[in-house]
């Protein structure tokens, strides 16, 4: 089955070719640049500028495999959640190519192609059931995934997501927009025991809090001034993070009885998050998994894997498909 995937739910407008579930092109355009004088993502400009972007990236995914072998079995394209303007771009575009094509259509929960982003053919896969811990700019989710399309959240945050915390100790430390990978790069060299930051909500298995790590590291900042280790404060933040983290994923592993984990999201691309979460899982005996770096941040390759799966079950979308900038994974 051949499968083109689009995704412009934020400021990435990504395309990616999907052949019997092999990736064979994931093309993205970032918006990174245009964001940064800002210090943040301005919707209107996102959009703006995925309409500037749609057209090139579609043309280098699909390459040649148009002209050599027709036309994709079906389309998937994100349509939910994310930023209105972003997502009509995208689910746009899809429409009007299932119908020139005559091919189906497929909607897809953002969430649910970072959920399926491990299973690219030819790599590793997990097995089901196993626990997968998202983690993301806007998201910090446990779901329990028994197959495709069976999704049971365990546990998410009641405030802000684990990649806020990372963004807003990067901008408190003078590292701007986006932060995470220049804290990630700082924190190498610092004593991440130098700072005490908290970790929220111990005892609560079903409950992630970043919001008071926020406000601690504001604090440590305003109170240390100058005297401040901008490293040590770097490493501490992400320590408490990574820390959360884990914690609660091998809580859950051990509740739910399952022997296997996936890592996806944007955050899924730190390091000291990867590394940690593998040696603790084969502490305990369980298989771990994560996409490669390029499919942990927003890309359609993840959207085409899990819209594959769709469209092989019969499931597809007529032309009054529409955006949801807010939808749970629950009610998907």
């Amino acid at each position: 089955m051949r499968v083109l995937g689009i995704e412009t739910s934020c400021d990435e407008t990504a395309a990616a070719w999907l052949v019997d579930g092999a990736v064979v092109r994931n093309v993205i355009s970032s918006q990174v640049a245009l964001h940064a004088q800002w210090g943040g993502i301005v919707p209107e400009a996102a959009a703006r500028a995925h309409v500037e972007a749609i057209l090139p990236v579609l043309s280098e995914a699909m390459g040649e495999a148009i002209g050599e072998d027709g036309p994709p079995d079906g389309i998937a394209v994100t349509n939910r959640p994310g930023l209105v303007g972003a997502l009509s771009v995208g689910v746009s575009a899809a429409k009007a190519l299932a119908t020139l094509w005559r091919v189906p259509l497929v909607g897809v929960h953002h969430i649910e192609g970072h959920i399926l982003s491990p299973f690219a053919a030819g790599e590793p896969q997990p097995p089901f059931p196993h626990l997968c811990l998202v983690v993301s700019g806007g998201h910090t989710e446990l779901v329990r995934v028994d197959a495709p399309g069976q999704y049971r959240i365990l546990a998410e945050t009641v405030d802000d997501a684990a990649g806020e915390a990372f963004d807003k100790g990067a901008r408190l430390l003078g590292l701007g927009y986006p932060g995470g990978r220049a804290l990630q790069e700082l924190a190498r060299n610092g004593d991440a025991k130098r700072y005490a930051l908290p970790r929220a909500l111990p005892g609560d298995g079903a409950k992630f809090s970043f919001s008071g790590l926020k406000t601690a590291m504001r604090l440590l900042v305003d109170r240390e001034g100058e005297a401040l280790s901008r490293a040590d404060a770097a490493a501490s933040l992400q320590a408490a993070i990574v820390d959360a983290l884990v914690r609660k994923a091998l809580r859950a592993l051990d509740e739910e009885g399952l022997k296997a984990m996936t890592l996806v999201g944007g955050v899924a691309a730190n390091e000291s998050l990867r590394e940690t979460l593998r040696a603790a899982c084969e502490r305990v005996g369980a298989e771990f998994f994560t996409p490669p770096f390029d499919r942990c941040t927003d890309n359609a390759a993840m959207i085409a894997i899990a819209g594959s799966f769709r469209l092989a079950r019969g499931m597809a979308d007529d032309l009054s498909l529409d955006v949801m900038p807010n939808a749970d994974l629950s009610a998907y």
